[in-house]
């Protein structure tokens, strides 16, 4: 027979080996609480201890290699250098490889003379195989999909089929931009990246360009880690908030964040998905409105130019009556959400069920015969979150949700000032031999007029050289498609609707 506090001891045991075993799969928020944070946090935040019970974060390279099976996928390829203009896709070279080369590459294995990567030198070259629709390339493997659970983040039923994998090599980055749509959430499984985050607020600080064209995103034309203060003085009224994210945890980026990347390990794997909001429907009417300025007005200069105006992501300039067309189904499908609101509020006690989540399609023409499915160009409906959480009263900020705080300024600019009293022999260094080669023959890309005159462009008192003050087309489109003008265009438009 048992005294009590025997059995209390007993019992007490039990308990502590319960919460050892089953309590460190808690999650520290609900998905219900999860989504709210989401859906409400207007500032960047890294998510702790939400993932620890995905099968996705097994998914480093050597993994992913076996699994995909000696199949090819497209790999970005550009130099490890400091210039003073960004990197865009347009000036990148690009081969098609197997994660097995990619790796024998990565460790400095030297490549057979005709392998994808035999031009590229590991330490002057970053190599990164970015937006990979996970649907896409593990299309023959479905039940891989169920790896990834943004369930637990308060959206059931999305999945990897839902979700983009990147691939990179140490120096591998994104161009500083934001996207059109959604706000995005962001698991890191191998290495870590270091993210710049800059707020809303500061778009005209970072003087957007939608040269190169790409649907969705709109770029920067500061390199922000090497920032040009000659060209570009504004940016120094930036706020930037940066922050590393390591293995297991999730980055949530809120709608409009400007943001570069970079990888700064020697291998990084991360997947992300892009959430839906309800105001995309206004966002899609103003990509229609950019994509049909910039076609039309870039279509009709010389193809001859050498302007690779078109980012790479894209994969054709349509028509003008398919951009006419895609206007006209954007501005519908912006009414119908209006009307659909209208109703829902003339009936407050509605208990209909939240619409389902669908893939959310960032770069929807990167693969036109390939895309996930619902993911055709400004006509997906029916995936955008109805969710509509207030505001919480106080942000659960703490272990389990870090909140990415502002960088100091002075000690991001501290390497700017150089640039600023010097940088005219830097750039003219490098101008036109940062590119790398595309199987080892083809031209260098070179965009000629995609950015502010260059620091070797100016004279000595730091005016613009007589031979370089003609405005060319592209300045023209950088004052039509800015954010600001096509934000008003897209108002005065849908106010035509409703006469």
């Amino acid at each position: 027979m048992y005294h009590k506090s025997s059995l209390y001891s007993w019992l007490f045991g039990v308990f502590l080996l319960f919460f050892f075993y089953i309590g460190e799969d808690v999650k520290p928020f609900t998905p219900g609480k999860a989504k709210e944070i989401v859906m409400s946090l207007q500032q960047p935040a890294v998510f702790c201890n939400m993932v620890g019970d995905w099968p996705a974060l097994r998914w480093n390279t050597k993994y992913l290699s076996a699994v995909l099976d000696g199949k090819t996928i497209q790999f970005r390829l550009g130099l490890k250098t400091e210039d003073l203009v960004p990197q865009f896709e347009t000036r990148c070279s690009y081969v098609e490889a197997t994660l097995e080369e990619f790796l024998a590459w990565s460790c400095g294995e030297p490549s057979c003379p005709s392998g994808p990567f035999s031009c590229y030198e590991y330490s002057k070259y970053w190599a990164y195989a970015d937006y990979k629709y996970i649907a896409r390339i593990f299309e023959d493997k479905p039940e891989i999909f169920q790896d990834v659970r943004w369930s637990d983040f308060g959206f059931p039923g999305r999945s990897g089929k839902e979700s983009t994998l990147w691939i990179g090599s140490e120096g591998a980055n994104t161009p500083c931009h934001l996207d059109s749509y959604g706000c995005n959430l962001v698991l890191q499984v191998q290495g870590r990246k270091r993210w710049h985050l800059f707020p809303p607020g500061d778009t005209s600080f970072l003087y957007p360009t939608r040269i190169p064209y790409e649907e969705s995103s709109i770029f920067s034309k500061v390199n922000v880690t090497n920032p040009d203060l000659r060209c570009f003085p504004e940016f120094r009224n930036t706020t930037a908030h940066v922050v590393t994210l390591s293995p297991g945890q999730v980055l949530l980026v809120p709608r409009h964040w400007w943001h570069y990347v970079e990888s700064i390990d020697p291998i990084t794997v991360s997947i992300n998905s892009w959430i839906e909001l309800d105001a995309d429907h206004e966002a899609r009417v103003e990509e229609a409105i950019t994509r049909m300025l910039v076609c039309a007005i870039k279509s009709a200069e010389n193809p001859s130019d050498g302007d690779l105006w078109l980012n790479p992501t894209e994969v054709e300039a349509t028509s003008h009556e398919i951009n006419l067309q895609y206007l006209n189904e954007a501005v519908s499908a912006y009414l119908r959400s209006q009307k659909a609101s209208l109703s829902e509020q003339a009936r407050p006690s509605s208990t209909a069920a939240e619409p389902r989540t669908s893939a959310s399609c960032k770069r929807k023409r990167r693969e036109a015969d390939c895309q996930p499915e619902g993911c055709r160009l400004l006509t997906h409906e029916s995936g955008f979150s109805a969710f509509k959480a207030e505001k919480p009263q106080e942000i659960p900020f703490g272990p389990h949700l870090i909140q990415v705080l502002p960088q100091p300024q002075e000690t991001r600019l501290m390497g700017a000032a150089a640039v600023e009293s010097d940088g005219g022999d830097l750039l003219h260094e490098n101008e036109g031999g940062h590119l790398g080669k595309l199987h080892c023959t083809r031209k260098r890309l070179v965009t000629s007029n995609d950015r502010e005159t260059p620091a070797h462009q100016m004279d000595a008192d730091g005016s613009p050289n007589a031979s370089q003050t003609a405005l060319s087309t592209n300045d023209l489109l950088d004052c039509l498609v800015n954010p600001r003008v096509i934000g008003l265009v897209a108002r005065l438009l849908l106010e035509r609707t409703r006469v």
